[in-house]
């Protein structure tokens, strides 16, 4: 018998996915997603979250059906999700054309993984941790970018690199402690110098585009000021001259470390200015409210800037179409969302449950 007539095994059907008016195309199966398949072919399509729930890699459908198999998106509205599919979620069920552009400053680049050393370890405020990291091997990576921590059970951790690449090699990280997140206490309370890690980099599209001299603003919230400051440092290196407005969202006034890097900027930039905006503490020498509208009064029409954005998923969510309403062209509006890992998420909806059926 021919070995060939008794194999049941079913080839996998792949569709073809192309980017209007680039030229470009990929083949993505019927089990992965675009974002997935957009990688392997080594395009760099743009992403954050990975989880349905930021929005960043929103494509506009030309023509082409898909579905959600995995996670159910969130971050696009009843209208927009008609014709636009989040690639980091979405699976094809035949060939599509989409209208994206992938980001020439990142496709190609290697992810690695690297030994790392722990040198420095300072508390800026009572829940934010900035740490210094010294990789064993050379890396290379973008402003804005991010890496992963693998942990000994195999579980990833993200933490976006809070500066541009640096002469001496060192990464700096801002680590918000989480209740519930049993690698960031850890850090807090046993973090040693000295310590070794395992990272993974570079990862995400959050990085600084170069075809346009515009003025640019930045929006960040909370921790989502750690890439800002990383393309900050960028953009005061090679464009002193330009127009730069910082605008950082925080708690209260207590919560905006790292005044010497705001000083710095001040000194490198000429045309640098910085809008602190607190939610829940007034202080007459500081803007309340929320980041967007805040930055709204200031500049009601956004059509001559690029808006650069981080934060968590629901400020993203809440902010990105009341900027596109304001004139802001999509494809001028960059940011970055993070979110808790899918285990620690778990953890801290069980303990706000508990601590619900203990209340009085």
């Amino acid at each position: 018998m021919n070995p060939a007539e008794n194999d049941t095994e079913v080839a996998e059907t792949h569709f073809k996915i192309s980017l209007a008016g680039s030229g470009k195309d990929f083949s993505c199966s019927a089990n992965e997603s675009i974002l997935a398949a957009s990688k392997r072919a080594g395009l760099a399509l743009p992403y954050s979250c990975l989880s349905g729930r930021c929005g960043s890699c929103t494509a506009k459908v030309i023509s082409g059906s898909w579905h959600y198999p995995k996670l159910p998106q969130s971050a696009l509205n009843k209208n927009e999700a008609i014709d636009h599919a989040l690639t980091c979620q979405a699976v094809p069920l035949c060939d599509m054309v989409l209208s994206l552009k992938d980001i020439e400053a990142v496709a190609g680049q290697q992810v690695q993984q690297c030994d790392a050393i722990l040198v420095e370890k300072t508390l800026l405020t009572p829940d934010v941790l900035r740490i210094m990291l010294l990789p064993k091997t050379n890396v290379s990576y973008l402003a804005g970018q991010y890496l992963e921590f693998i942990l000994p059970d195999g579980k990833r951790r993200p933490f976006s690199i809070a500066g541009a690449p640096r002469a001496d090699g060192l990464i700096e990280l801002h680590v918000r402690k989480v209740a519930g997140g049993g690698f960031t206490q850890s850090l807090f309370e046993a973090g040693q110098i000295g310590d070794h890690f395992t990272l993974d980099l570079p990862h995400g599209t959050f990085v600084p585009r170069a075809d346009s001299d515009r003025p640019l603003v930045f929006l960040a919230g909370g921790t989502g000021f750690a890439p800002i400051k990383a393309l900050l440092e960028h953009y005061c290196a090679i464009s002193p001259q330009r127009s730069l407005r910082l605008y950082w969202g925080v708690r209260e006034s207590t919560d905006l470390y790292l005044p010497q890097a705001i000083a710095k900027f001040k000194e490198q930039a000429s045309n640098f200015q910085f809008t602190p905006v607190l939610s829940e503490q007034i202080d007459f020498q500081m803007r309340y409210g929320s980041l967007h509208e805040v930055l709204l009064q200031d500049s009601p029409d956004l059509s001559a800037v690029d808006v650069y954005m981080s934060g968590p998923p629901a400020m993203i969510a809440s902010a990105r179409p009341a900027l596109l309403a304001a004139s802001l062209p999509e494809d001028r509006l960059y940011y970055d969302s993070f979110d808790f890992a899918p285990d620690v998420l778990a953890r801290i909806i069980q303990a706000q449950r508990v601590l619900r059926n203990s209340a009085p």
